[in-house]
């Protein structure tokens, strides 16, 4: 249960909406009532009180929070912040989170630690979630995984938990495109208890392809026996995408990799393929970080992404990139057990453009030294994949700030997340010949390029000249199109979620649950 110590006050007007399961939605959800909201002049912010995703985004402040989040405050026209989402846990290990706590780094948390730890991490959220409750008329709080989680319902302040300790109605949306919608709505609620029961207000059924009528009869069943309404089905929506949260929603590349931006459940659409393609073939490490500096890529149109965990499948791609990882050493040593790093080193030596991001920056250094023991648990060091002259030395602080640059002319924003630090190397290995140039705020070496920034591919002009310079080393005949700007896409795509909102669901009973 909610700890029934923290000072929050009861029945704060809001929603929070939660799911019968993982990505069923919330996420999307969230961003397009808040945008409806918007819409009606009401001063609504976004939340959630816990988030666990290696896909990140820094605030203006420096301050650190879940990607979701961040887009759900744009929807809300707010500058993003701390206490959207006060609680972030960044798996490192299967076992192991780091926890950023308020925006800022807060030590770890261990499986065998959850019963116990959560206690400190609920206080803060609770107080977060106050903080907004004073400044804001409404507060529209996201879930985390399932409802019916009830091995883990002590002690929850993500779910019911909030629920119950600031008075929020319940609002509960299920995934009918991947089957079982209707045992998974009736099934989360059968296992609550009448304490929880008594904050679900209603169904949403979200992702429907085809005619209402005929999922109509079951949606009857499920409030005969639930005893709550069904307060809409939202369809599932083409040309709709919001920044992941985890790996659950990385098939959103392959979706729109053919480059019109698709639905994150949808399927591949539009043109990419043929000889003016740029293929970019994507590293799936294990704790892939930040996934989202590659959503910009798989919008542009005639570049397909696609996500390779054997070296096999790097082959014709025009374009390899390693992004971020929450665990560098541990996914560089995957990426030689699955023989991946001597593929990656082979293409560069045959002139196949590579492009490292963060973590994946840091892999292409000479060597990499923890001397911290931030990721390693002790100090160490390993040598990395030698492509570029540099050497990195991870750092007990974190640094997470908002960044600008440029490269060519071109004006580029963006952020840093990262604990190691990348100093040039005084002895060059390997192509010591080539020259060294500088890239964003890292290095180029022939068709090598290093970056610590993400989220620089959100820059159209950038974006655009980079994938020109990478058709011309590679021979493809890709050009930029006039295409709309990533920007522009998310913001065209929370304006489709807010109409798909108006029209398809309850909006006068979700008002009254808002007592607006």
């Amino acid at each position: 249960m909610a700890d029934p110590t923290v000072p929050v006050r009861e029945g704060a007007r809001g929603l929070l909406i939660g799911g019968t399961t993982s990505d069923a939605g919330k996420s999307l959800l969230t961003a397009g009532v808040c945008r409806w909201l918007r819409r009606m002049g009401i001063d609504v912010a976004p939340f959630k009180a816990q988030n666990m995703s290696n896909n990140s985004m820094v605030c203006p402040d420096g301050t650190e929070i879940g990607r979701a989040q961040w887009v759900q405050a744009l929807a809300c026209g707010l500058v993003p912040s701390a206490e959207l989402n006060p609680v972030l846990l960044k798996p490192g290990t299967d076992r192991r989170s780091h926890v950023i706590l308020s925006g800022r780094p807060a030590g770890e948390l261990r499986a065998r630690e959850w019963a116990t730890g959560r206690k400190e991490l609920a206080r803060e959220a609770f107080a977060a979630f106050e903080r907004l409750a004073a400044k804001h008329e409404v507060v529209v709080a996201e879930g985390a995984g399932s409802i019916a989680e009830v091995n883990l319902r002590e002690g929850d302040y993500t779910n019911l938990g909030l629920a119950r300790a600031v008075g929020l109605p319940v609002v509960v949306v299920g995934d009918i495109d991947r089957g079982g919608v209707l045992a998974a709505m009736y099934g989360s609620w059968a296992l609550l208890d009448d304490a929880d029961r008594g904050h679900l207000k209603g169904w949403i059924v979200n992702k429907f392809r085809g005619d209402v009528d005929l999922l109509r009869p079951g949606l009857e069943v499920v409030e005969s026996r639930t005893g709550l309404p069904v307060f809409g089905v939202m369809p599932y929506l083409r040309d709709v995408w919001l920044d992941g949260e985890d790996a659950l929603t990385l098939g959103a590349w392959q979706a729109r990799g053919a480059g019109a931006a698709s639905a994150t459940e949808g399927e591949a659409s539009g043109p990419g393929e043929g000889a003016s393609a740029l293929r970019v073939a994507v590293v799936a490490f294990p704790r892939l970080s930040n996934a989202t500096d590659i959503d910009a890529l798989a919008a542009e149109p005639g570049v397909p992404v696609d996500l390779v965990d054997r070296p096999e499948h790097l082959a014709g791609a025009d374009l390899i990139v390693l992004p971020g990882s929450r665990a560098t050493l541990s996914d560089l040593g995957w990426l030689r057990e699955r023989g991946l790093a001597e593929a990656v080193t082979a293409a560069a030596g045959r002139g196949v453009p590579v492009l490292g991001v963060c973590g994946g920056y840091q892999m292409l250094a000479e060597r990499i030294v923890d001397k911290a023991a931030v990721e390693s648990r002790t100090p160490t060091q390993a040598p990395g994949l030698g492509l570029l002259p540099i050497e990195v030395v991870f750092e007990a602080d974190k640094h997470t700030r908002v960044v600008t640059g440029e490269w060519r002319g071109h004006p580029v924003e963006s952020y840093e997340i990262h604990h190691g630090v990348v100093h040039r190397s005084h002895t060059e290995v390997g192509n010591s010949g080539s020259e060294i140039v500088p890239f964003l705020d890292g290095w180029q070496r022939d068709t090598v390029f290093g970056t610590t920034w993400h989220g620089a591919f959100e820059n159209d002009a950038f974006r655009r000249a980079y994938l020109t310079e990478i058709a011309n080393r590679t021979g493809r005949s890709w050009t930029a199109t006039s295409a709309p700007g990533f920007r522009a896409q998310r913001e065209q795509m929370l304006e489709r979620l807010a109409d798909a909102v108006a029209e398809h669901l309850d909006t006068d009973a979700l008002l009254r649950l808002l007592r607006l």
